[in-house]
């Protein structure tokens, strides 16, 4: 039995996937940039700087481009569930089911319950203020826990939809 046995796959079929895929491997690749540089960065310099620094960062961060990526994943993700699971691709559809609850409570969830008040702390932070290496500190682990549970949980997503892909490209080689 194959992953999609009712369904004739063709090139526009798998557009959704390949979409899908291409927003999580972005969500993934950003989380996995901030967790594996950026923080880690900013650690290694003054602490009154790097308060500065991160709070132009966080700020930057509303812009189309990222509320496309961020907000379109769970968008596209449930957009190919649907589409699979009208054409009965029954297994299909779980695989990218699952992907998306997994990017809804780990990349979503991680980031509305800790880091969006982290974040909103620290903007209100003066980082010339006496006690910014302390701050910086506390921050700087908060954030990266739960940047790492965000990351990991991105890249769990991206291997679901991944696999999903995959065996969309071999069922379609085989009709």
């Amino acid at each position: 039995m194959t992953w999609f046995a009712p369904l004739k796959a063709s090139a526009l079929l798998t557009l959704p996937l390949l979409v899908s895929v291409s927003f999580s491997e972005a969500c993934f690749d950003f989380l996995s940039a901030r967790q594996s540089s950026a923080l880690r960065d900013l650690d290694m310099i003054n602490p009154a700087r790097a308060i500065e620094a991160m709070q132009v960062m966080n700020a930057s961060l509303r812009n189309p481009l990222f509320g496309a990526v961020y907000f379109g994943t769970p968008f596209a993700l449930t957009l190919a569930v649907v589409m699979m699971a009208v054409l009965r691709a029954r297994v299909a559809a779980a695989v990218l089911g699952l992907g998306l609850a997994v990017h809804m409570i780990g990349v979503f969830g991680g980031i509305v319950a800790p880091n969006v008040p982290l974040n909103r702390e620290l903007a209100a932070v003066d980082a010339r203020a006496p006690g910014g290496d302390t701050i910086w500190r506390a921050y700087s682990t908060r954030w990266q826990s739960a940047n790492l549970s965000r990351m990991i949980a991105a890249g769990g997503s991206l291997m679901l939809v991944a696999a999903t892909l995959t065996a969309a490209v071999q069922n379609r080689r085989r009709s």
